[in-house]
Protein backbone atom coordinates (compact mmCIF):
# COMPACT_ATOMS: atom_id res chain seq x y z
CA UNK A 1 0.00 0.00 0.00
CA UNK A 2 1.78 3.18 -1.08
CA UNK A 3 1.55 6.47 1.05
CA UNK A 4 -0.34 7.99 -1.86
CA UNK A 5 -3.33 5.31 -1.48
CA UNK A 6 -3.29 5.97 2.56
CA UNK A 7 -3.49 9.56 1.83
CA UNK A 8 -6.40 9.44 -0.69
CA UNK A 9 -8.38 7.33 1.69
CA UNK A 10 -7.90 9.62 4.78
CA UNK A 11 -8.30 12.83 2.14
CA UNK A 12 -12.11 11.24 1.07
CA UNK A 13 -12.54 10.09 4.81
CA UNK A 14 -11.68 13.85 5.59
CA UNK A 15 -13.73 15.62 3.06
CA UNK A 16 -16.87 13.82 4.51
CA UNK A 17 -16.96 14.68 7.56
CA UNK A 18 -14.24 17.27 8.96
CA UNK A 19 -12.39 15.82 11.87
CA UNK A 20 -11.82 18.59 14.14
CA UNK A 21 -8.54 18.50 16.73
CA UNK A 22 -6.40 21.12 17.08
CA UNK A 23 -3.91 18.93 18.90
CA UNK A 24 -3.36 15.45 18.34
CA UNK A 25 -5.67 12.98 19.31
CA UNK A 26 -4.07 9.81 20.77
CA UNK A 27 -6.10 6.54 21.33
CA UNK A 28 -4.82 3.64 22.62
CA UNK A 29 -5.15 -0.25 20.94
CA UNK A 30 -4.48 -3.31 23.19
CA UNK A 31 -3.99 -6.62 20.37
CA UNK A 32 -2.81 -10.04 21.33
CA UNK A 33 -0.51 -10.12 17.93
CA UNK A 34 3.13 -11.54 18.05
CA UNK A 35 5.82 -12.33 15.54
CA UNK A 36 4.86 -11.66 11.58
CA UNK A 37 1.30 -10.91 12.33
CA UNK A 38 2.29 -7.92 14.89
CA UNK A 39 4.71 -6.43 12.39
CA UNK A 40 1.41 -6.20 10.19
CA UNK A 41 -0.10 -4.61 12.75
CA UNK A 42 2.14 -2.03 13.11
CA UNK A 43 2.56 -1.45 9.63
CA UNK A 44 -1.09 -0.41 9.22
CA UNK A 45 -0.85 1.72 12.84
CA UNK A 46 2.07 3.15 11.06
CA UNK A 47 0.56 3.64 7.53
CA UNK A 48 -2.71 5.37 9.60
CA UNK A 49 -0.73 7.84 12.21
CA UNK A 50 1.98 9.11 9.07
CA UNK A 51 -0.93 9.96 6.57
CA UNK A 52 -2.36 12.38 8.49
CA UNK A 53 -2.09 14.76 11.84
CA UNK A 54 -5.04 14.38 13.71
CA UNK A 55 -5.16 11.70 15.35
CA UNK A 56 -2.01 9.38 16.82
CA UNK A 57 -3.06 5.13 17.63
CA UNK A 58 -0.58 3.72 19.41
CA UNK A 59 -0.15 -0.18 19.26
CA UNK A 60 0.63 -2.25 22.57
CA UNK A 61 0.70 -6.03 22.71
CA UNK A 62 -0.88 -7.32 26.00
CA UNK A 63 0.02 -11.31 25.99
CA UNK A 64 -1.80 -14.23 24.41
CA UNK A 65 -5.65 -13.85 23.72
CA UNK A 66 -6.80 -15.15 27.19
CA UNK A 67 -3.96 -12.67 28.78
CA UNK A 68 -5.69 -9.73 26.69
CA UNK A 69 -9.25 -10.19 27.50
CA UNK A 70 -8.39 -10.28 31.19
CA UNK A 71 -5.89 -7.22 30.89
CA UNK A 72 -8.88 -5.32 29.24
CA UNK A 73 -11.25 -6.05 32.27
CA UNK A 74 -8.64 -5.36 35.05
CA UNK A 75 -8.01 -1.98 32.93
CA UNK A 76 -11.77 -1.05 32.64
CA UNK A 77 -11.98 -1.93 36.59
CA UNK A 78 -9.32 0.51 37.18
CA UNK A 79 -10.55 2.97 35.06
CA UNK A 80 -7.74 2.94 32.90
CA UNK A 81 -8.91 0.88 29.89
CA UNK A 82 -8.06 1.33 26.26
CA UNK A 83 -9.81 3.04 23.27
CA UNK A 84 -9.69 -0.68 21.65
CA UNK A 85 -9.73 -3.67 22.74
CA UNK A 86 -8.63 -6.99 20.42
CA UNK A 87 -10.99 -9.59 21.67
CA UNK A 88 -10.94 -13.78 20.55
CA UNK A 89 -14.06 -14.90 19.25
CA UNK A 90 -14.92 -17.21 22.40
CA UNK A 91 -14.85 -14.00 24.32
CA UNK A 92 -17.48 -12.52 22.34
CA UNK A 93 -20.48 -13.24 24.70
CA UNK A 94 -18.78 -12.53 27.56
CA UNK A 95 -17.92 -8.76 26.24
CA UNK A 96 -21.82 -8.83 25.09
CA UNK A 97 -23.12 -9.46 29.06
CA UNK A 98 -20.11 -6.43 30.01
CA UNK A 99 -22.90 -4.09 30.44
CA UNK A 100 -21.93 -0.58 30.63
CA UNK A 101 -17.73 -1.65 29.36
CA UNK A 102 -18.25 -1.47 25.62
CA UNK A 103 -19.77 0.82 22.93
CA UNK A 104 -21.25 -0.81 20.19
CA UNK A 105 -19.14 -0.12 17.35
CA UNK A 106 -22.21 0.51 14.78
CA UNK A 107 -22.79 3.46 17.54
CA UNK A 108 -19.09 4.79 17.01
CA UNK A 109 -19.21 4.90 13.56
CA UNK A 110 -22.64 6.28 12.84
CA UNK A 111 -22.21 9.20 15.52
CA UNK A 112 -18.57 10.00 13.76
CA UNK A 113 -20.46 11.19 10.86
CA UNK A 114 -17.92 9.39 8.24
CA UNK A 115 -19.02 6.85 5.72
CA UNK A 116 -20.71 3.74 7.40
CA UNK A 117 -22.75 0.86 5.54
CA UNK A 118 -23.14 -2.08 7.46
CA UNK A 119 -24.26 -3.72 4.14
CA UNK A 120 -20.68 -3.33 3.04
CA UNK A 121 -19.22 -6.39 5.40
CA UNK A 122 -19.52 -9.56 4.49
CA UNK A 123 -22.30 -11.40 6.60
CA UNK A 124 -20.77 -14.72 7.10
CA UNK A 125 -17.92 -12.54 9.07
CA UNK A 126 -20.11 -10.05 10.45
CA UNK A 127 -22.72 -12.18 12.22
CA UNK A 128 -21.04 -13.47 14.63
CA UNK A 129 -20.31 -9.91 16.19
CA UNK A 130 -23.94 -8.81 15.22
CA UNK A 131 -27.39 -8.29 16.91
CA UNK A 132 -30.03 -9.97 15.94
CA UNK A 133 -30.89 -6.83 14.06
CA UNK A 134 -27.79 -6.72 12.17
CA UNK A 135 -26.03 -3.62 14.27
CA UNK A 136 -22.40 -4.58 14.25
CA UNK A 137 -21.59 -4.71 17.99
CA UNK A 138 -17.58 -4.98 17.53
CA UNK A 139 -15.10 -4.79 14.42
CA UNK A 140 -14.20 -8.29 12.66
CA UNK A 141 -10.42 -7.04 12.31
CA UNK A 142 -8.78 -10.52 12.24
CA UNK A 143 -11.38 -13.06 10.98
CA UNK A 144 -9.79 -16.78 10.09
CA UNK A 145 -11.36 -20.06 9.76
CA UNK A 146 -9.48 -23.67 9.56
CA UNK A 147 -7.68 -25.01 6.74
CA UNK A 148 -5.17 -28.12 6.28
CA UNK A 149 -1.91 -27.14 5.29
CA UNK A 150 0.08 -29.86 3.50
CA UNK A 151 3.80 -30.47 3.26
CA UNK A 152 4.14 -31.65 -0.25
CA UNK A 153 7.80 -32.47 0.02
CA UNK A 154 7.08 -34.52 3.13
CA UNK A 155 4.30 -36.63 0.89
CA UNK A 156 7.01 -36.75 -2.49
CA UNK A 157 9.64 -38.16 0.04
CA UNK A 158 6.80 -41.29 1.40
CA UNK A 159 6.35 -41.95 -1.95
CA UNK A 160 3.06 -40.08 -2.03
CA UNK A 161 1.19 -38.20 -4.47
CA UNK A 162 1.46 -34.88 -3.07
CA UNK A 163 -1.81 -34.01 -5.40
CA UNK A 164 -3.53 -37.12 -3.37
CA UNK A 165 -7.13 -35.92 -2.24
CA UNK A 166 -7.07 -34.98 1.06
CA UNK A 167 -11.21 -33.68 0.69
CA UNK A 168 -11.93 -36.44 3.65
CA UNK A 169 -11.12 -38.30 6.92
CA UNK A 170 -11.26 -41.03 5.13
CA UNK A 171 -8.18 -40.24 2.75
CA UNK A 172 -6.59 -38.78 5.60
CA UNK A 173 -6.60 -41.43 7.48
CA UNK A 174 -5.14 -44.13 4.67
CA UNK A 175 -2.27 -41.64 3.92
CA UNK A 176 -1.42 -40.92 7.94
CA UNK A 177 -0.85 -44.60 7.47
CA UNK A 178 1.77 -44.35 4.35
CA UNK A 179 3.45 -41.89 6.23
CA UNK A 180 3.72 -43.79 9.22
CA UNK A 181 4.71 -47.09 7.45
CA UNK A 182 7.64 -44.80 5.53
CA UNK A 183 9.22 -43.79 8.80
CA UNK A 184 7.53 -39.97 8.96
CA UNK A 185 7.58 -39.26 12.41
CA UNK A 186 5.10 -36.75 12.56
CA UNK A 187 2.69 -37.33 10.07
CA UNK A 188 0.00 -34.91 11.34
CA UNK A 189 -1.09 -32.45 14.15
CA UNK A 190 -3.00 -29.61 14.42
CA UNK A 191 -3.36 -26.10 16.63
CA UNK A 192 -6.47 -25.34 18.87
CA UNK A 193 -7.96 -28.75 19.28
CA UNK A 194 -11.26 -27.49 20.51
CA UNK A 195 -11.53 -25.24 18.03
CA UNK A 196 -10.70 -27.09 14.55
CA UNK A 197 -11.99 -30.80 16.26
CA UNK A 198 -15.62 -30.06 18.00
CA UNK A 199 -16.40 -26.13 17.20
CA UNK A 200 -15.96 -25.89 13.93
CA UNK A 201 -16.10 -29.99 12.98
CA UNK A 202 -19.83 -30.02 14.59
CA UNK A 203 -20.50 -26.80 11.94
CA UNK A 204 -18.62 -28.55 9.24
CA UNK A 205 -20.96 -31.66 9.81
CA UNK A 206 -24.32 -29.49 10.87
CA UNK A 207 -24.54 -30.99 14.18
CA UNK A 208 -25.32 -28.74 16.96
CA UNK A 209 -22.65 -27.80 19.10
CA UNK A 210 -24.66 -26.32 21.79
CA UNK A 211 -28.18 -26.13 22.79
CA UNK A 212 -30.39 -22.46 21.49
CA UNK A 213 -28.52 -22.18 18.17
CA UNK A 214 -25.02 -22.27 19.63
CA UNK A 215 -26.12 -20.06 22.79
CA UNK A 216 -27.03 -17.58 19.81
CA UNK A 217 -31.16 -18.12 21.29
CA UNK A 218 -30.51 -17.46 24.62
CA UNK A 219 -28.11 -17.91 27.48
CA UNK A 220 -30.09 -20.79 28.90
CA UNK A 221 -28.03 -23.11 26.35
CA UNK A 222 -26.17 -26.44 27.12
CA UNK A 223 -23.38 -27.90 25.70
CA UNK A 224 -24.45 -31.32 23.42
CA UNK A 225 -20.97 -31.93 21.74
CA UNK A 226 -20.82 -35.62 22.82
CA UNK A 227 -23.06 -36.63 20.54
CA UNK A 228 -22.11 -40.15 18.02
CA UNK A 229 -20.58 -38.08 15.87
CA UNK A 230 -17.94 -35.77 17.58
CA UNK A 231 -17.08 -39.48 20.10
CA UNK A 232 -16.26 -41.26 16.73
CA UNK A 233 -14.18 -38.62 15.65
CA UNK A 234 -12.36 -37.96 18.80
CA UNK A 235 -12.07 -41.95 19.07
CA UNK A 236 -10.07 -41.77 15.98
CA UNK A 237 -7.81 -38.85 16.71
CA UNK A 238 -7.14 -40.85 19.72
CA UNK A 239 -6.48 -43.79 17.93
CA UNK A 240 -4.55 -41.98 15.27
CA UNK A 241 -2.33 -40.77 18.87
CA UNK A 242 -2.11 -43.90 20.01
CA UNK A 243 -0.39 -45.20 16.67
CA UNK A 244 1.50 -42.37 16.18
CA UNK A 245 0.29 -40.51 13.46
CA UNK A 246 -0.93 -37.78 15.19
CA UNK A 247 1.67 -35.96 17.31
CA UNK A 248 -0.11 -33.18 19.95
CA UNK A 249 2.02 -30.30 20.52
CA UNK A 250 -0.52 -28.20 22.77
CA UNK A 251 -3.83 -26.54 23.06
CA UNK A 252 -2.79 -23.01 21.31
CA UNK A 253 -0.48 -23.28 17.68
CA UNK A 254 2.63 -24.58 19.38
CA UNK A 255 2.21 -27.10 16.51
CA UNK A 256 2.66 -24.31 14.56
CA UNK A 257 6.82 -24.05 15.14
CA UNK A 258 6.62 -28.09 14.13
CA UNK A 259 4.55 -27.71 11.12
CA UNK A 260 6.91 -24.49 9.51
CA UNK A 261 10.21 -26.41 10.68
CA UNK A 262 9.17 -28.91 8.30
CA UNK A 263 8.82 -31.62 10.82
CA UNK A 264 5.29 -32.22 10.26
CA UNK A 265 3.33 -33.56 6.48
CA UNK A 266 -0.83 -32.21 7.65
CA UNK A 267 -1.56 -29.51 9.54
CA UNK A 268 -4.78 -28.35 10.56
CA UNK A 269 -4.65 -24.56 11.45
CA UNK A 270 -6.13 -21.46 10.80
CA UNK A 271 -6.09 -19.54 7.56
CA UNK A 272 -4.23 -16.57 9.13
CA UNK A 273 -1.34 -19.64 9.75
CA UNK A 274 -0.71 -18.17 5.99
CA UNK A 275 1.75 -15.49 7.09
CA UNK A 276 3.89 -17.47 9.04
CA UNK A 277 4.08 -20.54 6.98
CA UNK A 278 4.47 -18.07 3.85
CA UNK A 279 7.28 -16.50 5.79
CA UNK A 280 9.21 -19.32 6.97
CA UNK A 281 8.23 -22.62 5.33
CA UNK A 282 11.63 -23.78 3.59
CA UNK A 283 9.62 -26.88 1.89
CA UNK A 284 7.06 -26.63 -0.96
CA UNK A 285 3.32 -26.51 0.90
CA UNK A 286 0.10 -26.24 0.00
CA UNK A 287 -3.56 -25.20 1.20
CA UNK A 288 -6.53 -27.41 1.40
CA UNK A 289 -9.94 -27.32 3.07
CA UNK A 290 -10.42 -28.67 6.00
CA UNK A 291 -11.46 -32.42 5.95
CA UNK A 292 -15.16 -34.03 6.43
CA UNK A 293 -16.00 -37.61 7.01
CA UNK A 294 -17.82 -38.77 3.72
CA UNK A 295 -20.91 -40.28 4.43
CA UNK A 296 -22.34 -37.51 6.76
CA UNK A 297 -25.72 -35.84 5.43
CA UNK A 298 -25.09 -32.27 4.39
CA UNK A 299 -21.35 -32.28 5.03
CA UNK A 300 -19.49 -30.07 4.24
CA UNK A 301 -21.95 -27.23 5.64
CA UNK A 302 -19.44 -24.44 6.43
CA UNK A 303 -16.70 -24.37 8.98
CA UNK A 304 -17.22 -21.43 11.43
CA UNK A 305 -15.14 -18.07 11.80
CA UNK A 306 -12.31 -17.26 14.03
CA UNK A 307 -9.63 -15.29 15.06
CA UNK A 308 -10.93 -11.93 17.11
CA UNK A 309 -12.75 -8.41 16.33
CA UNK A 310 -11.98 -4.82 18.27
CA UNK A 311 -13.80 -3.53 21.09
CA UNK A 312 -14.18 -0.05 21.41
CA UNK A 313 -14.52 0.40 25.17
CA UNK A 314 -16.75 2.95 27.60
CA UNK A 315 -15.46 5.77 29.08
CA UNK A 316 -13.52 7.91 26.66
CA UNK A 317 -14.78 11.31 25.31
CA UNK A 318 -16.25 12.11 22.18
CA UNK A 319 -13.38 13.42 20.26
CA UNK A 320 -11.25 10.75 20.81
CA UNK A 321 -14.54 8.26 19.83
CA UNK A 322 -14.08 10.21 16.59
CA UNK A 323 -10.46 9.32 16.11
CA UNK A 324 -11.38 5.66 16.71
CA UNK A 325 -13.91 6.00 14.28
CA UNK A 326 -11.80 7.24 11.75
CA UNK A 327 -9.05 4.78 12.29
CA UNK A 328 -11.84 1.69 11.77
CA UNK A 329 -12.98 3.16 8.99
CA UNK A 330 -9.41 3.07 7.34
CA UNK A 331 -8.94 -0.43 8.38
CA UNK A 332 -12.54 -1.29 6.47
CA UNK A 333 -11.07 0.66 3.02
CA UNK A 334 -10.89 -1.50 0.22
CA UNK A 335 -7.27 -1.17 -0.41
CA UNK A 336 -5.61 -1.84 3.31
CA UNK A 337 -8.29 -4.62 3.81
CA UNK A 338 -7.48 -6.63 0.85
CA UNK A 339 -3.32 -5.65 1.89
CA UNK A 340 -4.46 -7.12 5.20
CA UNK A 341 -6.37 -10.36 3.64
CA UNK A 342 -3.39 -10.68 1.13
CA UNK A 343 -0.70 -10.94 3.50
CA UNK A 344 -2.30 -12.56 6.64
CA UNK A 345 -4.72 -15.57 5.36
CA UNK A 346 -7.82 -13.66 7.40
CA UNK A 347 -10.80 -13.22 5.79
CA UNK A 348 -12.11 -10.08 3.74
CA UNK A 349 -14.22 -8.09 5.63
CA UNK A 350 -16.17 -6.66 3.01
CA UNK A 351 -16.74 -7.53 -0.45
CA UNK A 352 -14.96 -4.74 -1.98
CA UNK A 353 -11.53 -6.12 -0.47
CA UNK A 354 -12.60 -9.39 -1.39
CA UNK A 355 -13.17 -8.11 -5.17
CA UNK A 356 -9.68 -6.06 -5.30
CA UNK A 357 -7.67 -8.96 -4.22
CA UNK A 358 -9.79 -11.33 -7.00
CA UNK A 359 -9.01 -8.47 -9.79
CA UNK A 360 -5.67 -8.43 -8.66
CA UNK A 361 -5.16 -11.75 -9.53
CA UNK A 362 -3.59 -12.89 -6.07
CA UNK A 363 -6.10 -15.76 -6.13
CA UNK A 364 -4.28 -17.15 -9.10
CA UNK A 365 -1.18 -16.72 -8.31
CA UNK A 366 -1.96 -17.62 -4.75
CA UNK A 367 -3.52 -21.33 -5.27
CA UNK A 368 -5.44 -22.11 -1.71
CA UNK A 369 -5.41 -18.65 -0.33
CA UNK A 370 -9.31 -18.10 -1.59
CA UNK A 371 -10.27 -21.82 0.52
CA UNK A 372 -11.19 -20.35 3.35
CA UNK A 373 -13.27 -17.73 1.94
CA UNK A 374 -15.40 -20.59 -0.34
CA UNK A 375 -15.71 -22.37 2.92
CA UNK A 376 -17.65 -19.84 5.10
CA UNK A 377 -19.46 -18.33 1.81
CA UNK A 378 -20.64 -21.55 -0.43
CA UNK A 379 -23.26 -22.56 2.04
CA UNK A 380 -25.56 -20.35 4.01
CA UNK A 381 -25.35 -20.83 7.79
CA UNK A 382 -27.29 -23.44 9.88
CA UNK A 383 -28.17 -22.56 13.03
CA UNK A 384 -25.47 -25.11 14.03
CA UNK A 385 -22.77 -23.91 11.68
CA UNK A 386 -23.51 -20.12 12.37
CA UNK A 387 -20.76 -20.25 15.43
CA UNK A 388 -20.87 -19.93 18.90
CA UNK A 389 -22.08 -17.19 21.61
CA UNK A 390 -21.22 -18.74 24.92
CA UNK A 391 -20.69 -17.22 27.98
CA UNK A 392 -17.60 -18.20 30.16
CA UNK A 393 -16.23 -20.02 26.61
CA UNK A 394 -12.48 -19.60 27.30
CA UNK A 395 -12.88 -21.51 30.57
CA UNK A 396 -14.69 -24.25 29.25
CA UNK A 397 -12.28 -24.19 26.37
CA UNK A 398 -10.17 -25.38 28.78
CA UNK A 399 -12.28 -28.01 30.24
CA UNK A 400 -12.04 -29.26 26.66
CA UNK A 401 -8.00 -29.34 26.19
CA UNK A 402 -7.77 -30.76 29.41
CA UNK A 403 -10.52 -33.33 28.74
CA UNK A 404 -8.81 -34.25 25.03
CA UNK A 405 -5.68 -34.69 26.23
CA UNK A 406 -6.72 -37.47 28.69
CA UNK A 407 -8.16 -38.45 25.17
CA UNK A 408 -4.48 -38.57 23.39
CA UNK A 409 -2.87 -40.04 26.83
CA UNK A 410 -5.05 -43.09 26.46
CA UNK A 411 -6.20 -42.31 30.10
CA UNK A 412 -9.70 -41.88 28.87
CA UNK A 413 -11.86 -42.87 25.96
CA UNK A 414 -13.61 -40.43 23.74
CA UNK A 415 -17.45 -40.93 25.13
CA UNK A 416 -16.18 -40.52 28.89
CA UNK A 417 -13.69 -37.30 27.51
CA UNK A 418 -16.46 -35.95 26.23
CA UNK A 419 -19.45 -36.67 28.65
CA UNK A 420 -17.15 -35.04 31.46
CA UNK A 421 -16.61 -31.91 29.43
CA UNK A 422 -20.18 -31.46 28.58
CA UNK A 423 -21.08 -31.75 32.13
CA UNK A 424 -18.24 -29.37 33.31
CA UNK A 425 -19.07 -27.09 30.55
CA UNK A 426 -22.43 -26.76 31.91
CA UNK A 427 -21.86 -26.14 35.30
CA UNK A 428 -20.18 -22.91 33.71
CA UNK A 429 -22.78 -21.88 31.60
CA UNK A 430 -25.55 -21.92 34.63
CA UNK A 431 -23.39 -19.89 36.74
CA UNK A 432 -22.93 -17.38 33.29
CA UNK A 433 -26.52 -17.63 33.16
CA UNK A 434 -27.04 -16.50 36.41
CA UNK A 435 -24.98 -14.00 36.74
CA UNK A 436 -26.54 -12.05 33.86
CA UNK A 437 -29.98 -12.31 34.09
Amino acid sequence: MSKFAFGAILAATTALAPLAAAAQTEIQFWHAFTGRLAELLDEQVAGFNADQSDYKVTATPKGNYSEALNAGIAAFRAGEQPHILQVFEVGTASMMAAKGAIKPVYEVLEQSGLPFDPNAYLAAVTGYYTTPEGQMLSFPYNSSTQVLYVNRDALSGAGIDPDTDLSTWQNVDTVLGQLKEAGHACPYTTSWQSWVHLESFSAYHNVPFATQANGFGGLDTELVFNGPLQVQHIAKLGEWARDGKFIYAGRRNEAGANFRGGDCALFTESSAGYAGVKAEAQFDFQIRPLPYWDGVEGAPQNTIIGGASLWVMQGHEAEEYTAVAAFLNFLSSPEVQAQWHQNTGYLPITSAAAEVTRAAGFYEANPGTDIAVTQMTTKEPTENSKGLRLGSFDQIRAIIDEELEAVWSGDKDAQAALDTAVERGNQLLRRFEQANR
